[in-house]
């Protein structure tokens, strides 16, 4: 509660001293043209929040606005329109998940989740991606960075202090610096998390049958301590002439989390009446390595360019986790102690090369190939006593080795053409080969193989009706390969009847996806069907002991989407806003796994984003979004909202930024909903560190005069799967 009191005595000085000081409004901004060079212009007014793309694109502006203040670009992207960040995924409503590119280029999660939200100009939401975009993923969020100068020096530095009743207190510290003098730049970037973060997960499991009647209520809170979240960075560039560049780049970074997952589990059956208590004292470290190295040539006057890039990628980590288990069966105690063990690595290189021709000022021809090798290895010990300092002993049941070798070869073309003023369109079509090969010792000695093709054909039209009037319509397939950990049958532990696991018969998700839109005065208008097969999800199964669930990746028969969308922005002197309404309508069909059929009811959901400008004083910005219920079939999601409301201050001609932030004010954020599978009702409410406040003070310096650094990395589709 205290601090609580200290930080809105910091909101009460921050108000007060906004009231009192003057500064110069900011004057400039900058802008990314097709190249992905970064240049600046003079804004003579406040600019826009949204920009929808003809083929059904939105950019959405981040730099001084409310998005800027998130600690990560995983919230970041959880405020940005029709884009849904939770469990671990990020999905765009309509299409599903979601691939991550920066500046254009593909790149991992783990770098994904280190890039400085304060360099971030807009993100690009790509909802019908064409060929060039890797055949992984539903859709394509490509975030743009606003960084990187010419001649001369600039950097930042910022502070966040965070406040959660939830969760605690933490801090966030980054810094980046750009160094630029004739053809060399350097830029580098260092960024430092400290402090409690927290998940809180209620379960009930109830089988009604009079002849196996059971009910569980779990409760697992992971309440982690970060003991050294960091990532850092560096790149080079030396510009050969005009026409080509080369790039060196390193990234990387470290998960020290500390803390404890604590779970109880009660059960009621036919028998007995038992409680379960488990605590696991979390000592994880886990250190990722990315190296890219980039050249880029333009071989003709009329733009065409070669580009060509490899990259590798090294994951290592390592869990050395102590479990102190409690039960309670009828009166009767028990104990026992186990230790959870494991060693993981992962090495992926990739080489590609891309070329684009410009036939003439409205013909481009793209052509691209890439080749890609992930090899995994992992070791998973379990060692079980009943005496907590000694007599250890390796439990089979638990324990496993685990090997994975993928090989990914690619191939694409993109046509892009005009038939008059008023009408284009774009043809293209990717090409992918895989090979892998699956090994395990979990459940017995295991070996899975298995080679196969697929082509993947997309089509987008554009016609301008009127000089206001733009229609457009789209086919793409897709597909989703699953993420290497969904594969991998290692056991996480979290009580004696309930572990997470993964599975080595999952199959790739297809998708096919059409979509017909209009924007019109600022109206953007977007109707489609997504149509998926085998699409990937997760439920709690029974397992081989009367009262254990296992966790695990499964796939489905299908699954049809339908849903229309309606956006609208306004823009004055003063007041900036982008209002979102969405309906969507999913029914999916198993008959593998014995769900239980019912209702299919739409999904509705509203957004809205303000800023309200008061000139020489400060910006007061509110966000809120809302996501209804929704009912699929196979089980029904609840709904979840959230409201954000912040103010935001510069100081010395805009050198100091001073923000202050209230998220997710009545705490709604949350994911629960409930299914029928195997005689089994599953009801499931998980709760996030969403609600807190958080001031965030940001100093930029240096003697920048042109923004031009062509941020170039290739980090690919593989990496993404190793989350």
């Amino acid at each position: 509660m205290r601090s609580l009191v200290t930080l809105s005595s910091c909101f009460l000085f921050f108000c007060s001293i906004t009231s009192k000081a003057q500064s110069k409004p900011t004057n400039q901004d900058k802008v990314l043209n097709q190249s992905d060079e970064l240049k600046e212009v003079v804004i003579k007014s406040q600019p826009s929040l949204l920009k929808h793309g003809a083929n059904g694109s939105v950019e959405v502006l981040v730099a001084n606005t409310l998005l800027s203040t998130s600690s990560s670009v995983t919230e970041l992207l959880g405020r940005v329109p029709n884009v849904i960040a939770a469990d671990g995924q990020i999905s765009v409503l309509g299409k599903g998940e979601a691939i991550i590119y920066l500046n254009g280029i593909l790149i991992n999660y783990e770098r994904f989740a280190a890039i400085p939200v304060s360099q971030i100009l807009k993100i690009e939401v790509v909802s019908n991606p064409s060929s060039k975009y890797d055949a992984e993923g539903k859709a394509v969020i490509n975030i743009i960075t606003k960084k990187n100068i010419e001649n001369g020096i600039m950097g930042t530095a910022s502070q966040q202090i965070t406040v959660s009743e939830f969760a605690g207190t933490s801090t966030n510290t980054l810094l980046d610096f750009n160094y630029t003098k004739g053809k060399f730049s350097f830029i580098t970037n260092y960024g430092l998390q400290l402090g409690k973060g927290r998940e809180l997960l209620y379960t009930t499991r109830t089988r009604s049958n009079t002849d196996e009647y059971l009910q569980s209520k779990l409760t697992t809170d992971w309440q982690r301590q970060f003991n050294n979240y960091s990532n850092f960075g560096f790149g080079l560039q030396y510009t050969i002439s005009d026409k080509q560049y080369i790039t060196l780049g390193y990234s990387g970074n470290v998960a020290d989390l500390g803390g404890a997952v604590k779970s109880r589990n009660a059960i009621t059956n036919n028998s007995s009446n038992s409680l379960y208590s488990t605590n696991i004292s979390k000592n994880d470290v886990l250190l990722n390595q990315f190296i890219n190295l980039n050249y880029n040539v333009v071989t003709d006057d009329q733009g065409s360019s070669l580009f060509v890039a490899t990259q590798y990628s090294n994951y290592n980590g390592n869990v050395d986790d102590f479990i102190d288990e409690n039960g309670l069966v009828d009166s009767f105690l028990t104990e026992k102690y186990l230790k959870n063990i494991v060693e993981n690595t992962t090495n992926i290189t990739s080489l590609q090369s891309d070329f684009t021709k410009k036939i003439d000022e409205d013909t481009t021809l793209e052509m691209g190939a890439k080749f890609s090798r992930a090899a995994i290895n992992s070791k998973t010990n379990f060692l079980v006593s009943k005496v907590k300092e000694s007599d250890f002993e390796v439990d089979t049941g638990l324990s496993s080795d685990f090997k994975y070798d993928e090989e990914i070869g690619a191939a694409y073309f993109s046509y892009l053409s005009s038939l008059s003023e008023k009408f284009s369109y774009s043809l293209g079509a990717r090409g992918e080969w895989t090979n892998y090969d699956l090994r395990t010792n979990a459940n017995g000695n295991q070996e899975f193989k298995k080679s196969y093709a697929n082509f993947f054909p997309n089509v987008l039209l554009n016609v301008n009706v009127l000089d206001e009037l733009k229609v457009h319509a789209s086919y793409v397939s897709r597909i989703t390969r699953p993420r290497y950990q969904s594969l991998n049958p290692f056991v996480i532990y979290q009580d004696p009847f309930t572990t997470i696991e993964g599975n080595p018969n999952l199959l790739p998700e297809k998708i096919h996806a059409f979509e017909i839109g209009a924007f019109y005065r600022k109206f953007d208008f977007k109707i489609g069907y997504t149509h998926r097969i085998d699409p990937i999800s997760g439920a709690a199964l029974r397992g081989e002991k009367p009262n254990s669930y296992i966790l695990r990746s499964i796939n489905f028969d299908r699954e049809n989407t339908f849903f229309t969308s309606l956006s609208r922005s306004f823009k004055n002197k003063i007041w900036s806003s982008v209002n979102t309404v969405s309906v969507s309508y999913s029914k999916a069909v198993d008959h593998k796994y014995s769900y239980e059929f019912g209702a299919v009811k739409p999904q509705l959901y509203l957004y809205s984003n303000n800023t309200f400008t008061i000139p020489n004083l400060f910006k007061i910005q509110l966000l809120a979004w809302y996501l209804g219920d929704r009912s699929y079939g196979l089980g029904h999601d609840d709904d979840r909202s959230t409201v954000t409301i912040g103010i935001e201050r510069n100081f010395f001609d805009d050198a100091l930024k001073l923000n202050f932030t209230a998220n997710d004010i009545f705490h709604k954020f949350r994911t629960s909903g409930n299914y029928n599978v195997g005689q089994t009702e599953i009801y499931y409410h998980r709760t996030y560190t969403t609600n807190y406040f958080r001031l965030v003070a940001t100093y930029t310096f240096g003697n920048s005069k042109k923004q031009a650094f062509k941020k170039l990395k290739t980090e690919e589709v593989e990496n993404n799967r190793a989350r």
